[in-house]
């Protein structure tokens, strides 16, 4: 590009930053004075307003006063907020205003726009002129979508379809065009390798000036109610899915809220990882969670529940336990479609019979008993649902305790109770019985000296006997609030022994048979039944009964649904289970879901297919209603990290790498622990010295992650950080975490601590292996103190280098 045209766009793009800086000047002091003024209104807010309630016309002109007031106060704070949003835009804007434009010959017009794209719109001062497009505009999308030729984008009022003469990408830093380059159909190669060149942080970031024609695809469905992303490792999946957080919400600004979103983390870390990318993109963020913080949050109370990353745990350790392959088969076939059938024909069969209830005790001795409880619900309407009848049932036993709390008044240990009440107790059943304010005052003098009066009646008091009517609203007050925890349990639904019903499941094969009309059952089904039963008599469940649990306890209870949620995310798809999914299709009835994923780092036993007519996700919501994008380049890693980790796959060879060179794989093998550990301190210096900030040494398990951390420590590597599933925030740094923790995070260096096949050496730990090697953008070493696995025995040779003593 000659300078004339490089000065052209420098100028033009002064302009805008001038623009852009008066536009804030102007704002800045509206900001600062619309927040004194709220606050003055706040602190001044009952000086204003005169209370007069001593007439009608009175208090109805105080009402209107303090509304009035309160509607001056909203209006100020309001416009403050509107007017904070604009002046946050502009701040953002200024450092470097646009990424991208494209010049766009409409169809019958005579001449071409200039289309600027940033992260926000600029209008100029005539309110007309975009200086800026928003990303998320529908004319932004042909600098995604197209190459310069025949162009077209999508607006709410039809296709408009042109020529696209330009595209051109910038890098703006501080002001100054530090790059411009025309580009082709993808964001071109030259910026997209300066992006990547740089090293990891701790917070992912936004990716708007490179998102590329398949990412925009997942961006800006707005159709599917089930939309599918199979990605590879490093493909920019997770990326593109909060893009699309910023896009819904910009589309649908009038009627979406970042709270109506949902996204479901692969654990408490990566929450911190991701919090950034929507706020600096002008967003609030959306509600985050796991599905575990969700399960404890329901049956915490009641239940220790085992975590997903205890249950791999487990798995890789445990291999030598009797009761292991049990497990295992227990583990799969509870996360199956089959589990859940099972479980709605045993609600089936409840409605009939079996249910198991708990009498309601009271003061050691049972007022409701458990049998008369269970006739009552089999009393019921047998055509009406399992939860209708158990909501009958409820409403029938708090009627119920509300006439045996009036019996109970008349108890003698409630009389004999009336003589420990306090003075406060007193003053207010006296508050209760007189009602002017001169009565108040014997009421207070009362309280002050009841233990004289209690035996004295007042000679005044008329034909009204206050001692007597004392007495009553005495007992009344002391049964209701004896009663109050019953009535509390009831509306709990503690009167059904829901940990007894999901017990009896696994009572023996033939009783589930029966109660599910069920026929495939695991071939270790009595030990699966030993150790689930053995497990909830200590008050515990196995992560994997727990969605089970929950689920059953919603078809007695009801349905807990959250109507509000309008999309829900869930990133690491492939490591939720067919029965998790179709729990929260239940739970959010009214949202749309989109799943994130990538079956080859599929590391829990309850794994599901994305992609395939086997898939569960198909069924879902309905093939019409389901989308399926897959990418298949990644982004991550060098050409070589690809190259190598691809091969340790069996089945996923159309994965592409970005054409971004470095070291190959580095394999270092060594005799003894100590030697290993020594080494691979030397290899962290190395990898800082070369300007590494972000070194991950990756274990296999929790155990091996103490063990490596400990001897880390020990041998002076300097600051080392221990990720626990504990661990709340991500930083930069040298880390030591197991793998699946490390899922969705990346790292300059990745040091895999024991490539062997001790640690890798089952056919299930090979996409552990994977996943592990997986998060290295720029540098990859494998060690190993004896043979290595024979995943990378397999390896063609001129993928790695070997390391030299």
């Amino acid at each position: 590009m000659d300078a004339k045209e490089w000065q052209t766009e420098q100028e033009r793009l002064n302009m805008v930053r001038e623009k852009l800086t008066a536009r804030i000047d102007k704002l800045e002091p509206l900001v600062t004075g619309l927040s004194d003024q709220a606050a003055e209104i706040r602190r001044r807010f009952w000086e204003e307003v005169t209370v007069n309630t001593s007439s009608d016309e009175e208090f109805e002109e105080t009402f209107y006063t303090i509304k009035q007031q309160a509607a001056v106060l909203s209006e100020r704070e309001r416009r403050h907020r509107l007017l904070t949003q604009q002046w946050r835009s502009l701040n953002r804007l200024l450092p470097s205003p646009y990424f991208g434009r494209v010049d766009f010959l409409e169809d019958g017009q005579s001449s071409s726009e200039q289309i600027y794209i940033g992260v926000s719109s600029f209008v100029d001062e005539d309110g007309l002129s975009f200086l800026v497009y928003d990303w998320r505009t529908p004319i932004a999308s042909l600098y995604y979508d197209h190459s310069p030729g025949s162009a077209s984008y999508d607006t709410p009022g039809g296709r408009i379809t042109g020529e696209m003469e330009l595209k051109r990408q910038y890098q703006i830093q501080n002001g100054h065009i530090r790059n411009l380059f025309d580009a082709n159909v993808t964001i071109g190669d030259e910026l997209l390798q300066q992006m990547l060149s740089k090293g990891a942080d701790s917070q992912m970031k936004s990716i708007v000036a490179t998102i590329q024609k398949e990412q925009n695809a997942i961006i800006r469905n707005d159709r599917s109610r089930m939309l599918i992303v199979q990605g590879a490792a490093g493909s920019g999946k997770t990326s593109a899915a909060l893009q699309r957080v910023a896009y819904l919400l910009y589309k649908n600004r009038d009627t979406l809220k970042a709270d109506q979103i949902v996204l479901f983390s692969p654990n408490p870390i990566f929450n911190s990882y991701v919090s950034s990318v929507l706020p600096e993109l002008g967003e609030e963020n959306m509600q985050q969670t796991t599905l575990q913080e969700y399960l404890e949050y329901w049956l915490g109370s009641i239940l220790r529940l085992e975590d997903p990353f205890d249950q791999i745990e487990y798995v890789l350790t445990a291999q030598s336990a009797p009761d292991y392959e049990a497990r295992l088969q227990g583990v799969k076939y509870k996360a199956s479609e089959a589990f859940l059938k099972a479980l709605q024909n045993y609600a089936k069969w409840l409605g009939r019979e079996g249910m198991l209830f708990t009498g309601i005790r009271y003061r050691d001795r049972e007022l409701i008993p458990a049998q008369q409880i269970s006739s009552k619900f089999y009393s019921y309407d047998t055509s009406l649902s399992l939860a209708n009848r158990v909501e009958l049932l409820q409403k029938w036993l708090l009627k119920e305790l509300s006439i045996l709390e009036r019996k109970e008044r008349e108890a003698p240990w409630v009389k004999e109770e009336i003589h420990y009440l306090d003075n406060d107790q007193y003053a207010e059943v006296y508050g209760t019985l007189h009602k002017d304010r001169e009565v108040f005052d014997i009421a207070e003098r009362y309280a002050l000296v009841h233990e004289k009066i209690r035996n004295k009646r007042r000679e005044d008091e008329g034909d009204f006997d206050y001692a007597e009517r004392e007495e009553d609203l005495l007992s009344q007050k002391i049964v209701k609030a004896s009663f109050k925890p019953l009535r509390r349990s009831v509306k709990k639904f503690s009167f059904i022994h829901v940990q007894g019903l999901y017990a009896e499941l696994f009572s023996d094969e033939a009783a589930y048979r029966e109660k599910t009309a069920e026929d495939d059952i695991p071939a270790l089904w009595a030990e699966i039944c030993r150790q689930t039963r053995e497990k909830l008599s200590r008050q515990e469940l196995f992560y994997e009964d727990a969605t089970p649990y929950l689920y059953l306890k919603e078809l007695i209870e009801g349905v807990r649904t959250n109507t509000e949620i309008r999309h829900v995310f869930v990133d690491e798809g492939q490591d939720y289970s067919p029965f998790q999914y179709e729990y929260l299709k239940k739970l959010f009835p009214r949202a749309r879901m989109t799943v994130l994923g990538d079956f080859g780092q599929a590391i829990f036993m309850q794994s599901t297919k994305l992609q395939g007519q086997d898939s569960p996700l198909l069924r879902l919501y309905g093939e019409s209603e389901t989308s399926l994008i897959r990418l298949v380049r990644s982004y991550r890693s060098t050409r070589e990290i690809v190259e190598f980790t691809k091969e340790l796959l069996t089945d996923e060879s159309e994965i592409m790498p970005f054409e971004r060179s470095g070291p190959k794989p580095l394999l270092t093998r060594i005799e003894g622990g100590e030697n290993r550990d020594l080494q691979l301190l030397k290899d962290i210096e190395r990898l800082k010295a070369d300007g590494f900030d972000s070194i991950a040494v990756i274990t296999k398990t929790a155990a091996e992650s103490r063990t490596a951390f400990e001897s880390l420590r020990e041998q002076g590597s300097g600051t080392v950080h221990l990720i626990t599933k504990e661990t709340i925030n991500f930083q930069k740094g040298v880390m030591v975490v197991p793998v699946y923790l490390a899922k969705g995070i990346e790292f300059d260096a990745v040091l895999i601590y024991d490539a062997s096949p001790q640690a890798y050496g089952r056919e299930n730990e090979r996409k552990l292996l994977y996943t592990a090697c997986t998060r290295a953008m720029h540098r990859l070493h494998l060690y190993s103190t004896g043979e290595w696995t024979p995943f990378v025995q397999a390896l063609p040779v001129h993928l790695y280098e070997n390391a030299t003593d």
